[in-house]
C-alpha cells in the first residue's frame, strides 16, 4: 500500500489530543502519525513529548491558521498521501485503509473524505462535511446530510460512494502530488473555506473528489472557533468572495455583485439577534475583499484560469445550477435528497 501520513494540526488542543489521539493510534496501525503544532501557547507540546514520544512532532514557529499551518507542515513530510485530520475527531476501526486503497485504484481521484458524524450526537451528520460537499451556482456550500444549520439523521441514505465538489478539511485524504500541483492551500484564507478552494482548483486541472462513506469518523466541531465567533463570520464571508473571484470562469462580476447583496441581506439575522460584532465582521470582510481585488487576487485568478481550457476538455465542473438559498429559506427544503429533486 502507498505510503500514507496522518497529519494532525494542533493549536492549544491538548484536551482534544488527550481524548482523541488514542483512537487514532489504535485504529491506524501501519500509518505514520504526525502532530504539527501551530505555535500553541498551552502545554500541548510538552504533553505530547511525555506521553507520546513515538509520535512525529513538527513545531511551527508561528500560528498561520489551518491553511498556512498545513502548508508549512506538509513541506516537511514525504508521503504518497496526506491525511489531514482535525484534533477533535474520533476515528473508527479500519477507517483509513479502504480510502487509501480507493485512491490507489483510481488515479484520477485526487482526494476523498469519509462519512463525518457528530461526536455528541453520533447518529447525526456533522456540520463540517457530513457525507460530502457541494456548491450551488452562487458558491454557497452545502453537504449531503447538511444544508446550512440543518443536519440530518444518518439512516444510511447517503452510503453510496459518489463524486462530490469538495471534501471536508476535518478529515481529508489527498494525494501529495495533487496537493502540491495546485499549490496547496491559499494561506491568505487562514482558516475556513480553504478546502473548498483547494478542491475547486483540483477540478480545474482534471481531478475528481469523492466521498467514501463506508469509512466513518465522529467530529466534535467548533473546537478552535465557535459558531458564534465574529472572527469566524469574517473569515467565512471574506474567503467565500475570494474563492469565487479566483475560480469562477464566467459571469464573475454579476455573481460577485449578487453575493454582496445577499451578504447584506444575511446580516439582518445578526441584527435581529443584536449581534453587532458579526455585522461589523461582514463589513470588514467586504472591505478586505476589495483590498485583495486591488492587490493579490487578480494574479491568483490569472494563474487558475490558465487551466480552464484543459479542464473543459475533461469534464464539466460539478457545480449545481440551482440556488440553495432559495430552496432553503424560501421553499423550506432542508434535506439533500429534497434539494436534489427540487
Amino acid at each position: 500500500m502507498s505510503k500514507t501520513a496522518i497529519v494532525i494540526l494542533n493549536y492549544n488542543g491538548r484536551n482534544f489530543l488527550e481524548k482523541f489521539l488514542p483512537s487514532v493510534i489504535s485504529h491506524s496501525a501501519g500509518f505514520l502519525i504526525y502532530v504539527a503544532d501551530n505555535a500553541s501557547t498551552d502545554d500541548s507540546v510538552q504533553w505530547l513529548k511525555i506521553h507520546y514520544p513515538q509520535i512525529h512532532l513538527l513545531q511551527l514557529s508561528t500560528n498561520k491558521g489551518y491553511a498556512g499551518g498545513y502548508n508549512e507542515a506538509l513541506k516537511e513530510i514525504t508521503a504518497d498521501y496526506y491525511v489531514l485530520l482535525n484534533s477533535d475527531v474520533e476515528v473508527s476501526p479500519q477507517w483509513l485503509t479502504p480510502m487509501v486503497q480507493f485512491l490507489d485504484e483510481n488515479p484520477t481521484i485526487a482526494a476523498c473524505q469519509p462519512k463525518i458524524l457528530a461526536y455528541h450526537n453520533p447518529d447525526q451528520f456533522e456540520y463540517a462535511g457530513a457525507c460530502g460537499g457541494f456548491v450551488d451556482w452562487l458558491g454557497y456550500p452545502y453537504c449531503r446530510g447538511r444544508i446550512f444549520d440543518f443536519c440530518e439523521t444518518d439512516t444510511g441514505q447517503y452510503d453510496s460512494i459518489i463524486p462530490i465538489f469538495w471534501a471536508s478539511g476535518a478529515c481529508l485524504v489527498i494525494r501529495a502530488s495533487a496537493f502540491h500541483e495546485v499549490g496547496g492551500f491559499d494561506e491568505d484564507f487562514f482558516a475556513h473555506m480553504e478546502e473548498i478552494d483547494l478542491c475547486w482548483r483540483l477540478h480545474h486541472v482534471g481531478y475528481q473528489v469523492y466521498c467514501y462513506p463506508l469509512s466513518k469518523v465522529w467530529h466534535v466541531g467548533g473546537g478552535t472557533l465557535p459558531a458564534s465567533s465574529p472572527f469566524k463570520t469574517y473569515l467565512n464571508y471574506r474567503n467565500s468572495l475570494a474563492m469565487l473571484y479566483k475560480n469562477l470562469d464566467r459571469h464573475l462580476w454579476s455573481t460577485i455583485f449578487l453575493r454582496l447583496v445577499l451578504d447584506g441581506i444575511s446580516s439582518v439575522r445578526f441584527l435581529i439577534k443584536g449581534q453587532w460584532k458579526d455585522i461589523l465582521a461582514i463589513i470588514k470582510a467586504h472591505f478586505k475583499f476589495y483590498e485583495w481585488v486591488l492587490g493579490t487576487l487578480p494574479q491568483k485568478r490569472k494563474k487558475i484560469q490558465q487551466n480552464l481550457p484543459f479542464q473543459k476538455q475533461q469534464r464539466p465542473l460539478p457545480i449545481v445550477r440551482k440556488s440553495i438559498i432559495w430552496a432553503y429559506f424560501v421553499k423550506g427544503i432542508k434535506t439533500f435528497d429534497s434539494f436534489s429533486r427540487f
